[in-house]
């Protein structure tokens, strides 16, 4: 099997401020990626900017900006918000790269050569918000305006010669492959709303538009602009050196495992990308998952509602792993999921705080006073130390298949059972009882739950990376230890080096009133 990983974001537009979706999409991500890490594998862990279109052109107009200064602007807020967010990234790509338009002008020029474009003229719903084409079935009147009932997005009737993609020309080859690869779209919810529109039907895309300038020209036509859509999924091998494919990096990483996206931007990456892909001759990514929208109090997130709840601002009140921790473990992967702040409070309190929290502080506070601030060393359980240990090692198969499966909820479940037995543990053997009567036994009670923590630290360590790492400092162990090999290996403790000092890991919030 192959020790190569490869997960992608979307490519953020960079035409307004980060918000709770571009959070969640990215810590997903992340997530997954730090996960594969400690699996042991080579991880390429891709984000960026999708900065052309007239929706960027038209923003940079209004601020009387420069387009490609414009861009630079917004993209170093989301290039700066990969690292309020802890990400782990290798790369952020921006479209407007040398390297991208290398690739998307190769990736023009192949289906060229297939007979897969031709020159055209357009006709249709457009908006300019989504950068997307709507057929009538999918567009409805709001407010004296036509709208899309996917996005509610507004738009407009568009005429203008267009170059089209012979999308209609693989709608058999794509339900072929959705059969033959049942996972590639996942949920399966999403794949059976892919699945039906492609059954219905497909048309032949537009791909470029002479209505303005900002993007890439299509080679041999500079009046055309190639559409932002196949420019911007492009990003995905242009990361990896394409068009080289016999480039070390390319040859070792495409095709992605896993596109982490949004729903609104699922037919994208699940029809129009393969099918570009097919007819350029090109491998297909594994998979797509797509994930809902995050509400704020169960309502979409909006402008005019006043509902739009800013990462950063969350951030800077509760920390980033609390963060991180609360949106993975409240919003189900794959559905809307709905946040408040009383939630969020509550969730920090209950999991982090008074559990995972307190089970270190309790254990690493008893050792300080009890075992000369040392972690004991055994050899010896009982059945009860054993069931404790035994009962996530033995599971360990099944947690790194639900990780690789996005079933990321379960997972949590699951960590989060292991740390409320390990406090039960700990509480009913009362080693503070055993110190004078059996303190052989309280040093095996302190090694067995401080084994426990070290485990389920190492499996947290994806999720909420900044209090582990405070954990497994604390415990003297080191990076080379952080991987799933050494879950219930005995030997990672240095029993001789005294625990460092561990303030306290989060916070409880106290209400406001």
């Amino acid at each position: 099997m192959s020790k190569n990983f490869y997960i992608t974001t979307p490519i953020y537009y960079p035409s307004g401020k980060p918000h709770m979706g571009h959070a969640y999409s990215s810590i997903v991500a992340d997530i997954f990626a730090r996960f594969k890490r400690l699996e042991g594998f080579d991880v390429l862990f891709l984000t960026g900017t999708d900065e052309h279109g007239l929706k960027i052109q038209n923003e940079a107009k209004k601020n009387n900006k420069d387009p490609k200064i414009f861009c630079d602007e917004i993209s170093l807020i989301f290039r700066n918000l990969t690292k309020t967010l802890n990400l782990s990234n290798n790369d952020f790509i921006r479209t407007t790269e040398t390297r991208h338009f290398k690739s998307v002008e190769d990736i023009w020029n192949r289906l060229v050569d297939s007979g897969d474009i031709y020159l055209g003229k357009y006709s249709g719903w457009y908006s300019v918000s989504d950068e997307a084409y709507y057929d009538k079935d999918e567009i409805e009147d709001s407010s004296g305006s036509k709208v899309s009932k996917i996005s509610g997005s507004t738009v407009e009737w568009v005429e203008e010669e267009s170059y089209f993609f012979k999308l209609s020309s693989w709608s058999e080859r794509l339900l072929k492959f959705y059969k033959e690869n049942p996972k590639f779209i996942l949920p399966t919810s999403r794949k059976n709303e892919v699945v039906n529109f492609v059954e219905k039907g497909l048309k032949d895309l537009s791909i470029s538009r002479t209505s303005f300038s900002w993007g890439i020209p299509v080679p041999k036509n500079k009046k055309h602009i190639i559409y932002v859509w196949l420019d911007a999924l492009t990003n995905y091998i242009s990361a990896l050196n394409y068009p080289n494919i016999d480039d070390n990096k390319y040859k070792k990483f495409w095709p992605a495992d896993v596109h982490i996206i949004g729903k609104d931007i699922l037919r994208f990456h699940a029809v129009y990308w393969p099918a570009f892909l097919f007819a350029a001759k090109l491998s297909v990514p594994k998979r797509v998952f797509s994930h809902g929208w995050i509400l704020s109090n169960d309502k979409k997130m909006s402008k005019s509602k006043g509902n739009i709840l800013d990462p950063v601002e969350i951030i800077n009140n509760y920390g980033i792993d609390q963060l991180r921790y609360y949106l993975v473990k409240e919003v189900s992967l794959g559905n809307d999921g709905s946040i408040s702040m009383e939630n969020l409070k509550n969730c920090i309190n209950n999991d982090l705080a008074n559990n995972f929290g307190n089970l270190c502080q309790r254990v690493f506070s008893f050792i300080k006073k009890n075992c000369s601030n040392k972690i004991p060393k055994i050899n010896k359980f009982n059945k009860e130390d054993e069931k404790l240990l035994n009962t996530l090692k033995n599971n360990l198969p099944n947690l790194i298949n639900l990780m690789n499966e996005q079933n990321l909820n379960e997972f949590i479940k699951i960590v989060v059972s292991y740390s409320f037995d390990a406090n039960k543990y700990f509480n009913d053997a009362e080693p503070w009882a055993l110190k004078e009567k059996n303190p052989e036994r309280m040093k095996v009670i302190i090694f067995t739950v401080c084994e426990q923590i070290k485990n389920i630290s190492i499996l947290l360590n994806s999720i909420i990376p900044l209090a582990t790492k405070k954990v497994f400092e604390a415990m003297n162990i080191n990076k080379d230890q952080i991987y799933l090999d050494n879950i219930n290996n005995l030997e990672c403790f240095n029993h001789n080096i005294e625990l460092k000092e561990l303030n306290i890991l989060f916070k409880k919030i106290e209400n406001d009133n």
